[in-house]
């Protein structure tokens, strides 16, 4: 009863917690999807109008695009002649310090040398100066000419017939060098400033005006007027009139409009999402038990669409740049084919709803997502995901070229910015080798990349295993080997069950002499009492879990170590026990903590690794004897529940036997006596 009620809790807390992961989804995909504009056609310059014909139904003016716009106030403000002020009081007042500065200080003939520099100093300042960093601003951007405001009248003079205050330094000095050193002991540039100065505020209010003064519409389309016929070409002028009868239909329909809209993209974000959860309740529940897998997937969702809503939004890239494919991938090495093709499905329709040719965008993604499942099995090496990128690339092409051949009927013309763009996808394509690493690391996945990775033997704890315990290094290689042939023969995570076999007996590090694989000279147990010698072999696995801790392996990994025995019995000494205290002794202390296999990757090394160590026993290798020994061993394990947690069926362990048979009969085959 109380079993009962904690899975109920336990359903409707899963429930609840569905439930918030399926409104935050919609929520968020809500608040990101374009709503500003809602195409009611399809259409592009150089394309033909696939519509009926259209006639409008209400006076409106044909708006020039943003492009244009920008265009001619570029152009009007690249001719902006700027307004300077010309301050005559600077001349006056400069000339006039010039000459009380110097009064008391000129030695005997010196007086004609100043009256001759301000005579010429006057001349330069009637000419105008300048501020020398706005001349050359002025320069570099080739304005020739500025207008000069003097009590309100101005006048347009030539740049290069004005002064900057280094040009006017530099003219006095060259016109009169044998007054060099005069010119420097008395600091002549400090009474050279300008006197033509930028007016900021006039020239702000100008450049505003001549902004304003640009015609925002290039015509008008009267009621009833025919704005493109079926078939026609859209040209330049006919695009700009459907945008801007798009634009006034949407302002007059207002915001009662925007309203049905979010209500109609809330409804229909509610039906993809519950489709997608419907597919996991009914055909992956195992993806639903475990939060992690969920929570990628709902991840991946809400991902790939919101970058596809923004960059519609903000004109950030070509759709067909941004790497859709990367979504099955990931689904793909992380659970299965078939949840990675219905995922990128759902992703693609997601997109498509803000997508101005969504029929072209789906085509093209679902066929680009396809070839990225069917090449890219499982991911060992980069240069799998470069082969599946190039794949990609290749059919995107062909299916895009077929596309546009098929609507336009002509091949003569074709985009090249496309194609162009799905080079860039390809290419991108390629950062999902280090991307999965952080899915590895947030979601508690295990990739084949990393699988490999640990068994490298290479790898400290295989390295000291191999050295300090060699013949549970040889065991684990040998269980390692049974098992990734078991897992391919049932078409099973080889990799995961080769890479676990080999970490599956890491505890026999520590006192690594007391299992007899690895001993060469006096039994230690003999020396111990069989409750003693039970617990150093039992330990075995929670010092394997503790190491694991150490190295920082994988949960995925350390379930191998805790499952590989089950929550089996320590027989040999249980027996002994049993000789030794009769029913006088605490039989759980032969009991190893588990738990059982719960997955079949699990059950197979648990049956690879019990039959490898028995078949050690044997005298004599026939076929009969090595299979009524796995068969034996098996059908112990199916007796005593080791496999009631674990989804193996009766076919998978049949097949099982077969295998670990037939391997096993290749280890110890019989070789030819060679002579003496």
């Amino acid at each position: 009863m109380n079993d009962f009620k904690t899975l109920k809790r336990s359903h409707q807390k899963n429930t609840i917690m569905y439930f918030g992961l399926i409104v935050i989804t919609v929520a968020i995909l809500t608040f990101f999807l374009p709503r500003g504009n809602t195409y009611s056609f399809q259409f592009d310059v150089d394309k033909p109008w696939n519509n009926s014909s259209l006639i409008a139904d209400f006076d409106f003016p044909i708006l020039k695009s943003t492009e244009d716009i920008d265009r001619e106030k570029d152009s009007l403000l690249r001719n902006f002649v700027p307004y300077f002020n010309l301050d005559k009081q600077v001349s006056e007042r400069m000339l006039t310090c010039l000459k009380e500065d110097l009064k008391d200080s000129l030695s005997k003939g010196q007086d004609k040398i100043v009256e001759h520099l301000t005579q010429q100093l006057a001349e330069l300042y009637s000419i105008g100066i300048i501020d020398a960093s706005e001349y050359n601003m002025m320069a570099e951007d080739t304005a020739s000419h500025l207008r000069i405001v003097e009590a309100n009248h101005a006048i347009t003079v030539k740049l290069n017939t004005l002064y900057s205050t280094v040009m006017a330094y530099e003219k006095i000095l060259s016109d009169n060098p044998e007054y060099g050193i005069f010119l420097h002991q008395y600091n002549i540039n400090d009474y050279i400033v300008p006197n033509i100065s930028y007016d900021k505020k006039r020239n702000e209010e100008t450049k505003q005006e001549l902004i304003a003064s640009i015609p925002l519409a290039t015509g008008i389309v009267q009621n009833g007027q025919k704005i493109v016929e079926k078939g026609e070409l859209v040209t330049k002028e006919i695009y700009n009139a459907l945008i801007s009868y798009e634009k006034e239909l949407n302002a007059k329909e207002g915001t009662a409009k925007n309203i049905y809209v979010l209500l109609g993209q809330i409804l229909f974000l509610l039906i993809i999402v519950n489709i997608f959860f419907a597919y996991l309740y009914y055909f992956r529940k195992d993806y639903i038990d475990k939060i992690s897998n969920a929570m990628m997937l709902f991840v991946l969702l809400v991902v790939f669409p919101v970058i596809s809503y923004l960059n519609v939004r903000y004109h950030m890239t070509n759709i067909y740049v941004i790497p859709f494919a990367m979504a099955p991938i990931f689904v793909r090495l992380f659970m299965d084919s078939r949840t990675a093709f219905i995922t990128h499905i759902l992703i693609v329709i997601l997109c498509a709803c803000s997508i101005r040719y969504p029929f072209e965008f789906i085509v093209v993604q679902s066929v680009a997502g396809f070839v990225a499942i069917v090449s890219l099995r499982d991911l060992s090496s980069r240069w799998q995901l470069i082969r599946s990128a190039i794949y990609i690339f290749i059919i995107s092409c062909v299916i895009y070229f077929a596309l546009e051949t098929m609507q336009s009927g002509d091949i003569y013309h074709l985009e090249i910015n496309t194609y162009i763009c799905f080079l860039l996808n390809s290419i991108l394509l390629l950062f999902a080798y280090p991307l999965m690493w952080g899915i590895e690391k947030l979601f508690n996945f295990i990739s084949d990349v990393t699988l490999v990775e640990l068994s490298n033997t290479n790898n400290e704890p295989l390295r000291l295993l191999s050295e300090t315990a060699p013949g549970t290094f040889q065991h684990a290689i040998q269980v390692s080997n049974l098992a990734a042939e078991v897992a391919n023969r049932l078409q099973l995570k080889a990799q995961l069950c080769r890479t676990g076999a080999l970490y599956h007996d890491i505890g026999k590090l520590v006192n690594p002499a007391f299992f007899v694989e690895n001993q060469s000279g006096p039994n230690p147990h003999e020396q111990l009492s069989p409750i003693e010698s039970a617990n150093i072999v039992i330990s075995h696995v929670t010092e394997g879990l503790k190491i694991a801790d150490k190295y920082k392996l994988p949960n995925v990994i350390k379930e191998f170590i805790s499952t590989h025995h089950g929550q089996g019995k320590c027989s040999y000494f249980f027996a002994e026990a049993k000789k030794k205290y009769g029913d006088d002794f605490d039989t759980l202390a032969f009991i190893y903590p588990g738990p059982n296999p719960f997955t079949r990757e699990q059950a197979i090394v648990m049956m690879s690794d019990a039959c490898e160590a028995a078949s050690r026993s044997l005298t004599e290798y026939s076929e009969k004897n090595i299979a009524e020994l796995i068969e034996k061993i098996i059908n112990s394990q199916m007796d005593n529940g080791y496999f009631k947690d674990c989804p193996i069926t009766y076919r998978d362990i049949q097949i099982t036997k077969t295998v670990l048979t037939e391997k096993l009969m290749t280890i110890y085959h019989t070789r030819i006596k060679y002579p003496d």
